[in-house]
């Protein structure tokens, strides 16, 4: 049985997180905080997604340089950074490979209207139309 990937593991996990953040109201609480800088990191250095795309999705490299400087994201882009960090995980467990799971939401697919998944995720409904398609994949009703 494959190991799930959670959205504190893309994130950078406890170290960076904190603990008990897993879901639910420990998330609520995490992004009204502001996530810390080192996620953001965490995810580049990770190479789950390049600074072009974290530009694209979650927030653009000027104001990241500013992010740098105060330590903390805002509760927005931190909600963005966990949106992209959730699907991300998805696609890991799903694919059971971060290379496969990097590939496929990179990747246009009829399923999501000839868009890659990845530039889904700059809005709530997009990430939902990906994990709607993850789990159809993972049941075996899409390919």
């Amino acid at each position: 049985m494959r190991r799930a990937v959670t959205a504190a593991d893309v994130l950078g996990g406890e170290a960076v997180v904190g603990a008990g953040v897993e879901r639910g109201i420990g998330w609520v609480r995490v992004v009204r905080a502001g996530l810390p800088v080192g996620a953001v990191e965490h995810v580049i250095a990770s190479k789950r997604l390049s600074l072009g795309e974290l530009d694209r999705v979650v927030l653009p490299r000027k104001t990241l340089a500013n992010r740098r400087r105060s330590g903390r994201l805002t509760p927005g882009q931190s909600d963005r950074l966990l949106r992209v960090a959730r699907v991300v995980a998805r696609a890991e467990t799903t694919f059971g490979d971060g290379a496969k799971a990097a590939s496929w939401l990179r990747r246009p697919t009829r399923a999501l209207g000839g868009e890659a998944p990845l530039d889904l995720l700059d809005t709530d409904e997009g990430a939902r139309e990906v994990e709607t398609l993850l789990g159809r994949i993972d049941h075996g009703l899409a390919a």
